[in-house]
């Protein structure tokens, strides 16, 4: 059965992270997406972190479900190949730095003559105009210029361990292919969609991360961040999460761990009561420790109905009997790296489901499959293929 976006084409000149994941995504929910890479290594990430094979985890993890072909751009004869793609495609993304596509004649008035109707996706790091606009970026920098690294630090600025700025601009550029393409279906035509790091992280961050910076207004009631609250509990074996919100959550936290007498307490009586004295109420649970084991913390808390969860070591995630239960990880075998195991697309949709529909490609592998589907002979990709055009 056919994924929602089957039948939909798209061209991915895209590399590292938050372009590759965005078309990966909309790959799993069933369209064809061809990854451009440029002769030689291709994308950087194939070599990035562990690997077999010649394959890095990393980039199999942000490139199944497509097709790669290998197309020099530098090349007036690879950029013209590259035309030809997309005049037949519904979706054409990259993430160049501003100024690069107009001087490799791939700007968006220039495809869309091709393709009236394309969907033109630009991915940067800092948007198109400002000081920022032409420098080179990375996960890292955009933590610490959004805010994320200094709602992460405690007493300092600190990175999140992992590409949060790369990947929450790829779920926010894959939800934006697929709005550009609603409204295509609803007449309403091609058009450029712009999508900067700098902006998806912001918005990410915003609702929680920037609530005591969004009322302007003098006479603002501050609370503590909700930053704060993001402590774990330390058990006698291990470590607990535990988060609470409504009234009858809080009452059920305070029995869980013997101090019943908190709920009478006015500090701790209602939500803005609570917010306020949230720094004093960590303090009257103990400090973030409680004395008793992980899997008993887990049973009184739960049957209090107080939402709670072990804190799981990277080898113990996968086992887990609720990971297990929903069936998130599956196995498969890879052509080059072997036995791999992976999320499932993690929307299941009903009628039209999302699937893995192939490994992530090695370099070039359906270069000439796809030059073919051009309608060149076997002897005109030869040809192509010999000075590196192609391959």
């Amino acid at each position: 059965m056919p994924g929602p976006l089957a039948g939909y084409r798209i061209i991915d000149c895209t590399a590292m992270v938050a372009g590759p994941l965005a078309t990966m995504i909309l790959a799993d929910q069933g369209a064809e997406v061809l990854k451009i890479e440029p002769p030689g290594i291709g994308d950087v990430m194939r070599h990035l972190a562990t690997e077999r094979g010649g394959m890095s985890a990393f980039f199999a993890s942000c490139n199944r479900s497509k097709r790669s072909a290998v197309l020099n751009l530098r090349d007036e004869r690879g950029r013209e190949l590259l035309k030809k793609l997309v005049a037949g495609a519904d979706v054409f993304v990259q993430n160049f730095r501003p100024r690069v596509v107009e001087r490799l004649g791939l700007d968006e008035p220039t495809l869309r003559v091709l393709r009236p109707d394309l969907i033109y996706v630009s991915l940067n790091a800092f948007g198109e105009t400002g000081p920022f606009a032409t420098r080179p970026a990375y996960d890292h920098i955009l933590q610490g210029m959004s805010g994320v690294a200094a709602v992460q630090g405690v007493g300092a600025p600190a990175y999140v361990r992992n590409l949060i700025c790369d990947k929450v601009t790829a779920y926010t550029a894959a939800q934006a292919i697929t709005a550009a393409l609603l409204a295509r279906e609803r007449g309403l035509g091609g058009q450029h969609v712009r999508l900067s790091m700098l902006d998806a992280s912001l918005a990410f961050l915003w609702p929680d991360g920037m609530s005591n910076h969004t009322i302007l207004e003098d006479d603002v009631q501050l609370r503590p961040p909700l930053s704060t609250s993001y402590v774990m509990v330390q058990a006698q074996d291990g470590l607990v999460s535990i988060a609470v919100v409504t009234d009858a959550q809080w009452h059920g936290l305070f029995r869980a761990v013997g101090r019943a007498d908190l709920i009478a307490d006015p500090r701790f009586a209602t939500v803005a009561g609570r917010s306020v004295n949230l720094v004093a109420l960590l303090g009257e649970l103990g400090g973030g420790k409680v004395d008793m084991k992980v899997e008993e913390a887990i049973e009184r808390l739960s049957a209090e109905d107080v939402p709670c969860g072990p804190v799981l070591s990277l080898d113990e995630v996968a086992t887990h009997p609720q990971v297990v239960a929903s069936g998130t990880l599956v196995t498969s075998e890879h052509p080059v790296m072997g036995r791999i195991r992976e999320p499932r697309p993690p929307v299941r949709f009903g009628a039209t489901p999302a699937v893995i529909g192939r490994p992530a490609p090695a370099l070039g592998e359906h270069t000439a499959a796809v030059l073919a589907e051009l309608g060149l002979s076997d002897a005109e990709i030869q040809e192509l293929c010999a000075p590196g055009v192609a391959g």
